[in-house]
């Protein structure tokens, strides 16, 4: 089960109607180009900020706001650019919430959503705004060896947000509430038994109350490791479904993916820090940033608008990677229960039901998606069943 060769038509093989694959092309075709746009805007504010001296000019302003001292650059530049680019991006956050909106999957009102949003960038200050002073202060101290330090670091912090982030993020947007015991929870306790697999916990996430979209997860480490299931998935997926649904998730605990995405992502993060260090040092983007030197706070939306590049370079080799992962969860799925048909079935569903265009363009399916179109996963169980048979 590879993310390759292209399958049939979803309409030619039967596993979809051409209303549903229409519906699907229509919700992507209104809501991807507000999706790109908003990308493309937050770059361009980076690029706009810390590859020209409006950037300098922004961390001295709002620095002289709260006294003007070293820390104050730093703090309020920070904020400053966590504030712009979540007003850049918002109205084309809101442009894709409309879209999903007119297509029946969003359940939450504009108040709700400002809510959220109020709430996810206070939590972006609160990660932000320490790391920034902190960095700032270890290239001050060490101007010509800080990312030594400063690579362990970002390590670190990465390990540590894997870590924390099912524990203290996660219950910040979505309420818990453990599955009640009956054949459903016990089935899906059965089923991470047979794999081997120890599960604390079977959770149910009141996802209902933001939007009809069905999904499920498996989140934590050791004695935190749960599996959470999407109200709206208990709601309209048959039982046999929802097992196959976690048996997919529990594929990717199998295979350590979220470890081994932890250490990739750590290990990333550590080469990704001498990148910086070498190109902030570099004094002709130093001078068009009107920075005297790295540790200068005013090389902050440079160093900014780098990162943002070197993620969005990155993102299509983190998609592919993705997409590997995701193919691999689908057969440790069907070979922990053996079940293609339900398999398919829940595929169906899924894509029914959050309106996915089943066979997307080849090319925005490699550049964006992390995981392979609902045709070809389909496909792959199919080659898969093929397999058992011969």
């Amino acid at each position: 089960m590879t993310d390759t060769p292209p399958p049939p038509s979803p309409v030619a093989s039967g596993d979809f109607t051409s209303q549903e694959v229409a519906r699907g092309r229509a919700l992507r075709r209104a809501q991807v180009p507000w999706a790109l746009g908003g990308q493309a805007a937050s770059l361009g504010l980076a690029a706009a900020l810390g590859f020209t001296a409006a950037g300098a000019g922004l961390v001295t302003a709002v620095g002289s706001w709260f006294g003007g001292s070293w820390a104050a650059e730093v703090l309020g530049g920070s904020a400053a650019l966590v504030l712009l680019g979540r007003a850049v991006t918002l109205p084309f956050s809101a442009r894709v919430r409309v879209a999903r909106a007119r297509f029946g999957l969003v359940t939450q009102g504009w108040a709700g959503w400002a809510v959220d949003v109020l709430r996810g960038t206070a939590v972006t200050l609160a990660l932000f705004l320490p790391l920034a002073l902190g960095l700032y202060t270890l290239i001050g101290r060490s101007p010509e060896h800080w990312w030594v330090a400063g690579a362990l670091a970002a390590a670190l912090l990465t390990v540590a947000l894997s870590f924390l982030h099912p524990l203290v993020i996660e219950p910040l947007f979505n309420r818990f509430s453990p599955l009640p015991d009956g054949e459903l929870r016990t089935a899906l306790l059965e089923l991470a038994r047979r794999d081997g697999i120890a599960v604390r916990d079977v959770l149910v996430a009141d996802a209902s109350r933001r939007t009809t979209a069905l999904n499920a997860y498996v989140s934590g480490f050791g004695p935190t490791r749960r599996i959470v299931v999407h109200d709206t998935l208990l709601e309209t997926a048959d039982p046999r479904e929802v097992e196959l649904v976690a048996a997919h998730e529990l594929g990717h605990v199998k295979h350590r993916d979220v470890a081994t995405g932890t250490v990739l992502g750590a290990l990333g993060a550590a080469v990704v820090v001498p990148v910086l260090a070498a190109l902030l040092a570099w004094q002709p983007l130093l001078d068009a940033a009107g920075a005297a030197h790295p540790q200068d706070p005013r090389s902050l939306p440079l160093l900014a608008a780098l990162a943002a590049l070197l993620g969005a370079a990155s993102t299509p080799v983190q998609c592919a990677v993705s997409r590997r992962i995701e193919t691999r969860a689908d057969r440790h799925a069907l070979e922990l229960t053996g079940d293609t048909e339900q398999f398919i079935a829940m595929q169906r569903r899924l894509a029914v039901a959050n309106i996915s265009d089943p066979a997307p363009p080849r090319a925005l399916e490699l550049l964006l998606a992390t995981h392979p179109s609902a045709t070809r996963r389909i496909a792959a169980a199919r080659a898969w069943q093929a397999e058992q048979a011969s």
